[in-house]
């Protein structure tokens, strides 16, 4: 009996000692991804901030030949908008774009479902020789198939 009371309170501590670590830690986290493309950053720029193209690159695009689109706001660029609405594997939600230079184009994208989350995007665009790398800071591993998908797009 004493023994497990000795193993409950290491226990109890040890657990004591991993939340107060976690409590140290930010809430937020980023995960980025480059790519090299052979192509200047205005022409990248281009595609990135209109999502007319998206179909063209975006890997989330493809897994759902039926989803539903809508574009509103500008046609392109600061204050283009698109909403789509399609099944499990893509889900409904919004992007639009707040920012559109030849080095950095950022976009708010809303989740409605099949979970509500409220994100900000950027793809970071810097001239490197003859290639632009893009970083694209978020999670998964999409992003790096839609890294390659853009650079086949820009790169042709």
């Amino acid at each position: 009996m004493k023994t497990l009371k000795i193993v409950l309170i290491v226990l109890a501590v040890a657990v004591a000692g991993v939340l107060a670590l976690a409590a140290t830690k930010p809430d937020t986290f980023r995960v980025q991804r480059t790519a090299s493309i052979k192509a200047p950053p205005e022409k990248i720029a281009g595609v990135l901030s209109d999502f007319h193209g998206w179909g063209a690159w975006s890997p989330w695009e493809k897994l759902d030949p039926d989803m539903k689109r809508t574009y509103s706001g500008a046609p392109s660029g600061k204050g283009a908008a698109y909403a789509w609405q399609g099944n499990g594997k893509v889900g409904q939600g919004r992007m639009e774009i707040t920012e559109a230079a030849s080095a950095r184009v950022a976009l708010n994208l809303d989740f409605v479902k099949p979970f509500e989350a409220h994100n900000k995007v950027e793809f970071n665009l810097a001239p490197k020789g003859d290639a632009t790398e893009v970083t694209w800071p978020m999670v998964g591993p999409q992003f790096e198939s839609g890294l390659a998908n853009l650079k086949a797009i820009t790169e042709r």
